[in-house]
Formats: C-alpha cells, structure tokens, sequence
C-alpha cells in the first residue's frame, strides 16, 4: 500500500524512469548492431546488451520469452553443450572454438529488447555496420585484389557468408514489396551482392546461396507459375554470366580436380582431401561414442591423439598442411562433443529456429535461411564463423519484430512499401 501511495504522489518518477530505460535500452541496440563487427567490442556490446535487459525488466518476463521457439531451442542447446563438461575435458591449451557456440545465448537479450519503437534504432545501426564491412570489403577486392576484410578482421569465408545472408535477405524483401521500383531496387542489390560472393574464394558457401536462394524464389512463387519460370531464368542467366566472368570461381572449379586427383593418389594435403580426412576421423569418433560423444571440449584433443595411429597413419601429416581446431562440418563437430544427443539438440535448434519463423508468418524466408545455414554447415563449421551466427540472430530477431509490429498486414508475407 506504502509503495502505491509513493508512486501516485510521484507519477513523474516512474515516467522518468521508464524513459531512462528505454533509452538505455535504444543506445545498447545501436552499440551492439554496429559494434559486432569488431571482436574486440562485441564482449561490451553483449554485456551491455545483457545489462539493459535486466534493466528493462527481462528476467521477470523469461518465462513468456522461453515460450518463443528459437528462445527454448537456444537454451537447450547450450545447456547441454554445458552439460556435456562434465564427462568432457577442459583445457587451456588449444582454441577451444566450441566456446563460440554460448555465442547464441545473445538472442536473448537483443530479441527481448526489440518493439516497435526500438526496432528503427537497430536496423539503422545494423545497417550502418553492415555496409560499413561491405564497402571494406569491396575496397580490399577491387583496388587490393585481397579476399575478405582484414581490418575488421573477417575471414574470406566469413565476408562471403555475410553477403549470403544479405542475398537471401534482400532478395526475399524485393519478392514482397507492392512497388515495383522498390522491389527492382532490392533485386539489383541482390544481383550486386551475389556478383561480389562470385568473386569470393568460398566455393561452398557460394553454392549454399544459390540453392536456399533458388528455394525461396521456388518456395515464394509457387503458385505463380509464368513468374517462377520468368525470376527461376532471370537468377540462372546471372549466376551463368557471374560464373563465366569470374576468374576467381573458374579457378576454384579448376582445383576441386586436382584435388581429388591428389586424393587418388593418396595426398590429402588439399582443400578437398583435408576435409575428407577429418571428416573419415570424425566419424570414426562418434562411432566410439555414439550416445554422448567425447564431452564438450574433448574433440580437439581426441584428433591429436588418433591422426598419428588411425589407418596405420595415413593422415598423420595433416597438421602440417593445416592446424585443426575443429571438425569442418557442423554435425560432426557437435557429434564429437556431445555424440547423437548433440546431433538432436542441433537438429532440434534448427527446427525451433524454423518454427520462430513460421509462427510470426515468415515460412518463406525461415524455410530459405535454415537450408542456407544447414547447407554452409555440411562443408565447414559455419556456426562457429565469426560474427555469422550474432549476424543470423540479429536478422532473425529484426524480421519477426518488424512482421510483429506490423498489425494491419494482411495473413499473407507482404510488406506495405
């Protein structure tokens, strides 16, 4: 009754407060969108962001926040890669990159801080950072003939997986724009985004693109027959132009020959021959740990200890054509950590990543996202890139916010331009 009586004396207080908090909330949106292209800044951006969700109220609304998908499947898949420590080995010594996985608990904070009145704050800082590396990274190709952006230190591999994601992206808001002129605006970019991954060295993120790129248009004109056939030529006769163009992917086709032609001959000091070998090891750990895998932390030093005995040595000189810190697929990374139980809980985050999207009526785009990110994820451990996973979130958790926050669209995937 005491605290009721204060604060009708005093309404300007709560009023004062709530205004504080919401533009703490504001400012930690702007920092972390710009701020998780550096890595030296993206530990503050996550405090900070962290730091205003609790602020804002956020652990006394975790219960409804769980009841989101994605919210549960990230939670459950970092707490058992938590759980899996305990029959795992720690070690100072090595990278350590599974670390990089607790990196997903930041939907948390950055979804539960987004509303209506935010959300223009955090695109605009997303997208101040997102063309900020992407002009770097035009700059680094174009006038250097360098590959990635070393300035802010993102990888080839890392570059290439962000312009991906800003194809799938912009492509899918062009399909759903009523004006002409913008939908063409937002195809052009597409087109300009995916001549530059053309020009980049990742040949398996590359393919990724195009083929969640071809689900979506499949997936978004279906029932449009003339304009599936009409988009479906007008992405094959670029993708041609670009490949024909682009002496970096011609030259990138030119190898995986003679990579295999080396693995015939049994080198595997290769692109390809690496990958098959670790890969062959892998799963070699996982069939002697099916159920719980080797623990969390465990895997790096597992393939140490077997490349010097397994199949006689055929792949002991590995490490000196390349250092291995991970396992080069998704799932079989997971699988040595936490075996079939890590493989479900991946399994299962994608699918509560898909579900977030279908429930807030972005099927098309979840379905088109999820296969790119299953895709990238077959030949490396794309979920351990740099920056890729916050990148994918942070879309993730800016779409649903904008298709929540438009109350007057209709039940179908448009957006009034």
């Amino acid at each position: 009754m005491a605290e009721n009586r204060v604060g009708s004396l005093f309404p300007g207080e709560n009023v004062l407060a709530s205004g504080w908090r919401d533009l703490f909330a504001r400012c930690a949106l702007i920092f972390f969108g710009i701020a998780l292209w550096q890595k030296w800044s993206l530990f503050y951006a996550f405090f900070l962001l962290t730091l205003a969700w609790v602020i804002d109220g956020g652990l006394q609304k975790l219960g409804q926040l769980v009841k989101e998908p994605l919210v549960f499947g990230v939670l459950t898949f970092c707490g058992l890669l938590a759980l899996g420590l305990l029959w795992g080995e720690y070690a100072d010594a090595g990278q350590n990159k599974w670390k990089k996985y607790f990196i997903f608990l930041t939907f948390i904070p950055f979804f539960a801080l987004l509303n209506k009145p935010r959300l223009p704050w955090a695109i605009a800082a997303f997208l101040v950072g997102y063309v900020s590396v992407l002009t770097a990274g035009i700059y680094q190709w174009f006038v250097l003939g360098e590959q990635g952006v070393p300035f802010f230190e993102i990888s080839y591999l890392a570059y290439s997986a962000m312009l991906g994601i800003g194809i799938l992206l912009v492509f899918y808001i062009g399909s759903i724009c009523q004006t002409r002129k913008m939908a063409m605006l937002c195809w052009f970019i597409a087109f300009l985004l995916l001549f530059l991954q053309f020009n980049q060295n990742a040949r398996s993120l590359l393919l990724a693109t195009v083929f969640a790129l071809l689900l979506l248009i499949f997936l978004r004109y279906r029932t449009e027959v003339k304009l599936l056939f009409g988009v479906f030529a007008s992405i094959m006769a670029a993708i041609f132009l670009f490949a024909m163009s682009s002496p970096i992917f011609q030259e990138r086709l030119v190898l995986i020959g003679s990579d295999l032609k080396a693995m015939v001959e049994g080198n595997y000091s290769t692109s390809l021959g690496y990958r098959y070998a670790i890969w062959d090891i892998g799963m070699h750990g996982i069939a002697e740990k099916p159920l719980l895998g080797h623990g969390t932390g465990r895997p790096e030093v597992y393939f140490e200890e077997t490349i010097q005995t397994y199949k006689n040595g055929l792949y002991k000189g590995l490490p000196e054509f390349h250092k291995t810190s991970h396992y080069h697929n998704d799932w079989i990374e997971i699988g040595m950590h936490l075996g079939g139980l890590g493989i479900l809980a991946l399994a299962f985050l994608m699918w509560s990543w898909y579900r977030t999207f279908k429930i807030h009526r972005l099927s098309v785009f979840g379905a088109a996202l999820i296969c790119y990110v299953f895709l990238a994820g077959l030949p490396d451990t794309f979920l351990l890139y740099n920056r890729i996973p916050i990148l994918l979130l942070a879309v993730t958790a800016m779409a649903v916010c904008w298709q929540r926050s438009v109350s007057e669209m209709p039940p179908v995937n448009v957006i009034k331009v």
